[in-house]
């Protein structure tokens, strides 16, 4: 029992002077009771805060001998349960409040609350504690998600695993490759189902550490994936369709159409046409595309660009129909040209009244390619939505678009028939995934890759690879959403540590605050 002998208040500071009225301790080491008192000191402690006021215990310790001759401890100062441990300046009370304080809020925005509450204590501090907490056994996990996340973006990386079934961090490991999680499970009581990512790296990870897991690929990769390459197929589609939006405005047109200037080429379309033509070349002749990229100087991408396109203006068309700022603006630009303005401030000011918010050095680049004569230019026919905007539309929900997207969209399908079989693949796909019918995976892909879409071909042949977790992936009812939201909140933790999340302080603060 603790007697408290003293207590007295100054400057905001309350002294409470105590002294342990028993007459036995426990060794610290052996465990054994002893009443031979060595000495006394007076050990100060920091409590937590009582009205406002500071709280410091000056405990009067004694120091015992070991009755024991076997331990190897000959003296030992005695502890009291709930107030005192080894080396401790502060009380469990004030150690667990702390603990609290940086488990929530880290270091410096701790701190801050701290000095609120009347505690003075730094950043480190609170980190110290924060790490001091005790592991949380990991248990039996039957169905685990995981996914890696930046501990260093661009360059180190880590590995989360997450109970899909209680949606609780388990554990987070640095590395994200497989031998690291295959390490992992063997460590560990193997879970019954492992749902993942399309990395190769998780995969043989998982088929290493755990050979009778059943593997999930998660739907929203699959997901994110199919838009990736719904939207290169629809570039090549929007082309076609700037093509068909022009003649249906030649045939509705019934004026004489004004002489018109020949400008100059642009220097993209230019270098386009020479990259192109020394490709074909080059592949004439026997080349690999790795070779031709060293020969050029080119990015690898490029050159398989170029090398799939048969005619260059397939490839320069990609590049003149990309989403600028300035859609929707250029009738007008065209028509008060040939109406004789071309000052770019005086346009740009035009054009702003109708909803334009970029510069005017935006509208000065445009124009000057038409400076080098003074004759017309012609009236640009309308242009397609970008591509974005029509992968979009083509991905989302039909009941979540507005009524003029939905508008748009159905115009589209029926001036494309190319847009309209693509719109219905990914149809086909969302209520194979919505409705859990992986039993259809075979057929469509069968399907796509019959089909002229390159890209969506290609990620076709790449479920291939992988087709068993992504059967399992549209046939069973789980998915890494958990996973994606643990992530999400290990960049909040990462972003309100300022720096400070090491590996092991991140890990301590995800899995005690999940």
């Amino acid at each position: 029992m603790l007697t408290v002998e003293d207590a007295k208040r100054e400057g905001g500071i309350v002294s409470i002077r105590a002294r342990v009225s028993g007459m036995r301790a426990a060794c610290t080491s052996c465990g054994g009771v002893s009443a031979r008192v060595h000495g006394r000191y007076v050990r100060r402690l920091k409590d937590a805060v009582v009205g406002g006021a500071c709280v410091i215990i000056e405990l009067v310790v004694r120091r015992f001998r070991c009755v024991s001759v076997t331990c190897p401890v000959k003296t030992f100062a005695e502890q009291v349960p709930g107030l005192t441990r080894p080396h401790a300046r502060f009380t469990d009370a004030l150690q667990q409040l702390l603990a609290s304080i940086g488990m929530e809020l880290a270091g410096r925005a701790g701190v801050r609350l701290a000095a609120s509450l009347g505690l003075q204590v730094g950043r480190d501090t609170l980190l110290r504690r924060v790490r001091a907490l005790p592991e949380q056994p990991i248990g039996h996990v039957r169905v685990l998600g995981v996914d890696d996340f930046a501990t260093r973006k661009g360059h180190r990386y880590g590995t989360i695993m997450v109970d899909l079934e209680t949606r609780r961090v388990v554990d987070m490991i640095d590395g994200r490759d497989g031998d690291s999680l295959a390490a992992w499970l063997r460590e560990h009581s193997l879970p019954e189902v492992i749902c993942r990512d399309r990395a190769g790296g998780y995969a043989d990870g998982a088929r290493q550490g755990a050979p009778d897991a059943v593997q999930v690929a998660d739907r929203f990769h699959l997901w994110q994936n199919l838009g990736q390459a719904v939207e290169k197929n629809v570039a090549t589609v929007r082309h076609d369709l700037a093509a068909v939006l022009a003649a249906a405005a030649a045939a509705t047109c019934t004026a004489e159409p004004p002489p018109v200037m020949h400008h100059r080429e642009l220097k993209v379309v230019t270098r386009l046409r020479r990259h192109h033509a020394a490709v074909h070349e080059l592949l004439k002749q026997g080349l690999s595309k790795a070779a031709i990229g060293r020969e050029l100087g080119l990015h690898p991408a490029t050159v398989r660009k170029l090398a799939n396109a048969a005619e260059v203006d397939t490839v320069i068309a990609m590049s003149q129909n990309r989403a600028s700022i300035l859609d929707g603006y250029h009738e007008h630009l065209h028509r008060r040209w040939n109406e004789g303005i071309r000052n770019a401030a005086q346009l740009t000011r035009e054009i702003t009244t109708f909803g334009y918010s970029g510069t005017e050095q935006q509208v000065q680049r445009y124009l000057r390619r038409f400076r080098t004569g003074a004759g017309q230019i012609a009236i640009p026919a309308p242009r397609p939505p970008s591509g974005r905007d029509i992968t979009r539309w083509i991905m989302s929900n039909p009941d979540n678009l507005s009524s003029d997207d939905a508008g748009q969209l159905r115009t589209l399908r029926k001036r494309s028939r190319a847009l309209n079989r693509l719109a219905r693949h990914v149809q086909d796909f969302a209520l194979m995934m919505t409705q859990l019918h992986g039993h259809q995976l075979d057929a469509w892909i069968s399907a796509v890759e019959k089909d002229s879409f390159t890209a969506l071909a290609s990620f076709a042949r790449n479920l291939r690879r992988d087709l068993n977790a992504v059967r399992n992936g549209l046939t069973l009812p789980h998915s890494s959403g958990p996973v994606e939201g643990q992530v999400n909140r290990v960049k909040m933790l990462k972003r309100q540590m300022f720096g400070r999340a090491k590996l092991d302080l991140l890990r301590k603060r995800t899995l005690r605050s999940a």
